[in-house]
């Protein structure tokens, strides 16, 4: 494989990696502002669905060389500061 097809590959599967976990912020954003609050089990339900579905989306990314462990952890943290963020201001609503 010439070294350039695979970084390039890397990166897409890096911005699809990053994409899927910015929909997320996204979902849970839609989801405070308009449907419910954050400790409702319906809210909990979507998010632990959605952390779990990129935790293992990640997981078949680094299996396959296409992300860095240290890479899919650093975009799993980065969401859930931002999730938490989000949750605090709710809460202060």
């Amino acid at each position: 494989m010439i070294p350039e097809v695979a970084v390039s590959d890397s990166e897409k599967a890096y911005a699809l990696l990053k994409a899927d976990a910015d929909k997320i912020l996204k979902l849970i954003k839609v989801q405070m502002d308009n449907l419910t609050m954050p400790q409702c089990p319906l809210y909990e339900e979507v998010l632990d669905t959605q952390m779990f579905g990129l935790s293992r989306e990640i997981d078949f990314a680094v299996r396959l060389n296409l992300v860095s462990e240290a890479d899919g952890k650093q975009l799993l943290d980065n969401l859930e500061r931002q999730l938490n963020v989000l949750h605090e201001a709710a809460q202060k609503s």
